[in-house]
């Protein structure tokens, strides 16, 4: 039996969970056994982070090309631009806040928010969880909570934060692909700040991959594999997690893997074409 001190072990045993996780590992040996990450690691990772940021800039509705990030420098632009800015800064600064993220995940959130925020959310909201009454803004499931705009109130996201610190403090035998999907999902569905919360969620599933080492060098970015999906799967994926059956669970950690082997996927096409010299 396991351990109530580590509630995500149980989380490893549910129905299909095993095979993700294994598939997972699978797919991240091979990106890091390409020859090109033994001499250019260092240019895979930066093409990642932007292809990542990209990819969580999408699941936000600001659906630009690759090519279209790499002109353009309006990115404090109302719109569309500040979307895709505030993507691009939330997914760098993941990784910089690696060492914080165990004893202070709270903290990292914070400072997470802070980053895709700033400047765009009214100053005395920006880097806190939303008090009672406040709106939340941005794309976010439709039904997690049992009907559009029924969030959960600031007391239980308060409470779910620091359920979450605790376990993330404390540590877990659970597999990192399952942290990370944990992670994801409460922060998706809690939305716990009045905006950004998307990008916010997958940052810090970013945090997690690395910091466990299950990514190490942030080559296999799993906002490429969610967008490859689809907002209506990623959605519906979200809402089974916020369901808490069992199923829905699963669901939700196998979706998180299959987006994250994607991710691996792009980054061999992307060391195919630097091995060919076309990148």
């Amino acid at each position: 039996m396991s351990s109530p001190a580590d509630p995500l072990a149980p989380l490893g045993t549910l129905p299909g969970v095993q095979d993700a996780v294994e598939s997972v590992r699978k797919a991240v040996d091979r990106i890091y056994g390409h020859r090109v990450m033994r001499r250019r690691s260092s240019e895979v990772s930066a093409e990642a982070v932007l292809r990542g940021a990209r990819a969580s800039a999408a699941l936000e509705g600001a659906d630009w090309v690759l090519e279209e990030l790499r002109r353009r420098t309006d990115f404090g632009a109302e719109g569309e631009p500040r979307t895709v800015g505030a993507a691009l800064r939330t997914t760098a600064e993941a990784g910089q806040l690696l060492d914080v993220w165990p004893q202070s995940p709270l903290r990292v959130l914070a400072r997470l928010h802070l980053v895709a925020a700033g400047g765009a959310a009214p100053d005395e909201t920006v880097g806190r969880p939303r008090l009672a009454g406040e709106p939340v803004t941005g794309p976010g499931p439709s039904s997690t909570t049992g009907g559009e705009g029924a969030l959960p109130d600031a007391d239980e996201v308060a409470a779910r934060l620091d359920a979450l610190a605790r376990i993330v403090a404390d540590g877990s035998e659970a597999p990192a692909l399952v942290l990370a999907a944990v992670v994801h999902g409460e922060l998706a569905t809690l939305r716990p700040f009045v905006s950004a919360n998307g990008l916010v969620a997958r940052a810090a599933e970013r945090v997690v991959l690395v910091g466990s080492g299950l990514d190490p060098k942030s080559v296999c970015p799993a906002e490429v594999g969610q967008a490859e999906q689809g907002r209506q799967a990623y959605e519906q994926a979200l809402e089974g997690y916020a369901s808490g059956t069992p199923e829905g669970v699963a669901a939700w950690i196998a979706h998180c893997g299959k987006a994250l082997e994607l991710g691996a996927r792009e980054t061999t096409a992307v060391c195919e074409a630097l091995q060919r010299g076309a990148a």
